[in-house]
């Protein structure tokens, strides 16, 4: 029998053993229940994020001294955040289920609705991703918010029936059908999102089919129909899908298709599809994400759907979305005769039916306006595209060795925040006194306004001076008061009730958009010079959350541009009603109002610019602004003061909407040969390939 001394000898031995660590994808766990992200723990250890990646995926291990360090730090966690099931003191708080790389609340409106009571689990069990085609195994996937969704909001689907949710679980989907997939995923799957408001519905859960996942449920491998984007009606999976009691939007069977079911009281029956071989990722929205594995699909998409909403379309249609899910229409509101719960209009919502918009604020082709002949003129509020004379170049610039872009961080989403925009109806109104507060449009004549030629009109998108009375958005009319000149409106479309509508758009949008930098090494504590230097390198950190943010700027930009959409088709008539307009949702005035805003914005930034340097911009293409400079950094021409912060009201350096970053360096010779060629220099400032580039 072994004495004590050996017992005691060998446990010493052991103690003495190089300190061993818990396994990758406890981790990854404690790190996450922790709140910190994969960027932070790199600094903190003196390390690269890429090198944390590969601890916590069981490529690589940590070598002294950080092997010390790092275990010391997961002893600490493990104490305060034991594993599921492991008692030591109160229930911690359940977590939303989140990719490794979140550094924020997965809504961050306070008017989500509480977890309503879980049915029985889902029948279909999950199984960790050692089995996904990634190259290591991926963690266990955290509690859900709500019970009702505990696997996510999405999965991907690929050949072999493995579904690749969020988290790095992966799912068995036996569907060999399309109905197969949506019954699967009602029933069994537990994939869906909470609603983002009280008020609002829960999200559909998303099923993205990889190429071999489309094959396998009888997809062609492309759509013929490059037009209209979706399978004929008699093509046999549509067939199948009507045969089965199921219905197909308008949009019909398309790169995002949606497949539903009347609800059933409270539950929706609704699945949303997305083909991947069919484009609905757009590349220049989701860049590269198509041609990733599986499982690196579902984290974007995962990330997207937790800070932003679940895709239901292209980013433009997730973003108009968006807007509706923060403000429904409808709340409950209670009968006064019956006592019973009805469904009420939302304040501050846009309503359940279409509005027809103010004359001068549609176009021609819309039916109310195409009926009344109106010839009074149309609002022109949109982004800049303005060239400077070259013969108002100075020999003092010309000289100057560089040409430097500065990009304003989503000048549009800056221009939502804090936005009045009209609710009602717009009422017309002559010889009205103006007054910045009411949002709507007016006639007016600013061609008296005086500005430096150096600078644009901020009055027109192309900088020219206005020669006499035109249509314009109250925040453009503000700015010529603002510049100290008098306006007298001659008349005006105004409306009477107004509101932020575009507020919990905004504040979700700009949370998502700051965490996302913030996951690629970009944050708010950086020095200027340290902002550029993250910003050179962030794409390169993660690709997938490049693809991430990448895709919030395009929801931005898309859901604004959906306020607005057009007629298509060849065979539309002026006059005809067309889809978009029938929607609650469709109002040039709230878009003309962010543009408006914005290009007030840039020009108010550009003449404090001119104030504090002397510095003129070369041309400005949206929010981009190229100004000549004596260096290729903007840390030599931007204005600070004596004690080195910047100077409020001009550009700054930063990573929230509306500062800005670096877009790109050429040389002023470029940036001439190019304005005098009739071409705009802040179009290419990023690569120099105006020639190319210009007909795109």
């Amino acid at each position: 029998m072994a004495t004590e001394e050996e017992l005691l000898a060998n446990v010493d031995a052991l103690l003495e053993e190089e300190p061993q660590l818990p396994p990758p994808a406890e981790r990854a766990r404690l790190r996450e229940a922790a709140g910190i992200t994969q960027a932070r723990l790199a600094a903190a250890l003196k390390t690269s994020t890429q090198t944390v990646k590969n601890w916590e995926n069981g490529r690589s291990e940590p070598k002294e001294p950080r092997l010390t360090a790092y275990q010391r730090l997961l002893k600490g966690w493990a104490v305060k955040y034991p594993a599921h099931g492991t008692p030591a003191g109160p229930a911690p708080v359940a977590a939303p289920q989140v990719p490794a790389t979140f550094t924020g609340p997965a809504t961050s409106t306070p008017q989500t609705a509480a977890p309503q009571q879980s049915p029985a689990a889902p029948a279909t069990p999950a199984r960790p991703a050692s089995t996904s085609r990634r190259p290591a195994a991926k963690k266990a996937a955290r509690p859900a918010l709500d019970p009702r969704f505990p696997h996510g909001p999405l999965a991907v689907l690929d050949g072999d029936g493995s579904a690749y949710g969020v988290g790095g679980i992966v799912l068995d989907c036996p569907a060999t059908t399309v109905v197969e997939l949506v019954e699967w995923t009602l029933r069994e799957s537990g994939l869906g999102a909470p609603k983002l408001h009280r008020h609002g519905k829960d999200q559909d859960p998303l099923i993205v089919l990889t190429a071999a996942a489309a094959a396998k449920l009888g997809l062609p491998e492309r759509l013929e129909d490059r037009r209209g984007l979706r399978l004929p009606e008699d093509h046999p999976v549509v067939k199948q899908v009507l045969k089965a009691k199921w219905q197909l939007t308008q949009r019909g069977f398309g790169p995002w298709a949606r497949i539903y079911r009347k609800a059933q009281g409270r539950d929706r029956q609704c699945v949303q599809l997305a083909v991947l071989p069919w484009d609905a990722l757009d590349s220049r929205a989701w860049p590269g994400v198509a041609e990733m594995e599986p499982a690196d699909v579902a984290r974007v998409l995962g990330v997207y759907a937790q800070r932003v909403i679940t895709p239901r379309g292209s980013t433009a249609v997730s973003g108009l979305e968006l807007m509706t899910a923060l403000r429904p229409p409808t709340r409950p509101v209670r009968d006064e005769e019956t006592g019973n719960w009805v469904s009420g209009p939302n304040p501050g919502s846009l309503g359940t039916e279409p509005m027809d918009p103010a004359p001068p604020e549609g176009q021609p082709e819309h039916p109310a306006i195409h009926r009344i002949g109106w010839k009074g003129g149309f609002l022109h509020e949109e982004a800049y595209q303005w060239v400077r004379p070259v013969d108002l170049l100075t020999d003092e610039e010309c000289t100057l060795p560089y040409a430097v872009g500065l990009d304003l961080n989503t000048a549009f989403l800056a221009a939502a925040a804090r936005l009045v925009v009209g609710l009602s109806e717009p009422v017309h109104f002559h010889a009205p006194k103006f007054n910045p507060k009411i949002p709507g449009s007016w006639l007016v004549d600013l061609s008296h306004v005086e500005i430096d030629p150096r600078l644009p009109s901020p009055f027109t998108p192309t900088g020219e001076r206005p020669t006499g009375p035109a249509w314009y958005q109250t925040h453009t009319v503000a700015y010529a008061q603002e510049l100290g000149y008098n306006v007298e409106p001659i008349e005006a479309y105004l409306r009477r009730e107004t509101g932020a509508f575009l507020d919990p758009w905004h504040d979700r949008l700009k949370t998502a958009y700051v965490d996302t930098l913030a996951d690629l090494g970009v944050t708010k504590d950086l020095s200027d010079a340290e902002f550029l230097a993250a910003m050179e390198r962030h794409k390169d950190v993660d690709p997938a959350m490049a693809a991430v943010l990448a895709a919030i700027k395009a929801t931005v930009k898309g859901g604004i541009g959906k306020l607005f959409e057009n007629p298509q088709g060849k065979g539309y008539k002026d006059g005809d009603p067309w889809p978009a307009m029938m929607r609650p949702t469709w109002r040039p005035d709230i878009r003309a109002a962010v543009i408006a805003k914005a290009r007030v914005n840039m020009h108010r930034k550009m003449l404090k610019m001119a104030e504090f340097t002397g510095l003129y911009p070369l041309a400005v293409l949206s929010d981009c602004v190229v100004y000549p400079a004596p260096s290729a950094s903007p840390l030599d021409f931007l204005p600070y003061s004596e004690s080195g912060k910047p100077i409020p009201g001009a550009f700054r350096l930063g990573p929230t909407p509306g500062l800005a970053k670096l877009e790109g360096v050429q040389t002023m010779l470029w940036a001439v040969d190019l304005m005098e060629q009739g071409l705009n220099p802040a179009r290419h400032i990023k690569g120099g390939d105006a020639v190319m580039d210009e007909g795109e």
